[in-house]
């Protein structure tokens, strides 16, 4: 499932995959997170951080209409507000979304699934 655009000229398909990518350099690029999670953290492993390669395992997109929702899942550094860093990774992801492809977001919901701790 993509997300469509309709311009002046035509229409512009964005794959998941490349607002998996987006979503998910937008998300590790705020401090305090870790790393992406799998969305199935049973079947991929509970302790797996995601490369950059598999955001799409942490990433859900769901499209309606000019607008869409993600989901993102995240392992937050431990002893840090786990609220601020959620809010960060909100505005960020939102800010990337509409500055690099042009995409509204309705919603952006931050799932942690886990805690570890920073490497300092």
């Amino acid at each position: 499932m993509a997300v469509k655009i309709k311009t002046k000229d035509g229409l512009i398909d964005i794959s998941n995959g490349v607002i998996a990518t987006v979503v998910g350099s937008a998300a590790t690029a705020n401090y305090g997170v870790v790393g992406m999670a799998s969305k199935n953290a049973l079947r991929d492993g509970f302790d797996g951080i995601l490369n950059r390669a598999n955001y799409k395992r942490g990433v859900v997109v769901k499209s309606n209409d000019n607008e869409i929702t993600v989901d993102v899942y995240i392992i937050v550094g431990y002893g840090l507000k786990i609220s601020e860093v959620s809010r960060n990774v909100q505005d960020s992801v939102k800010y990337n979304l509409k500055s690099q492809l042009g995409i509204d977001t309705q919603a952006v919901n931050v799932i942690v699934q886990g805690v570890r701790l920073l490497d300092e």
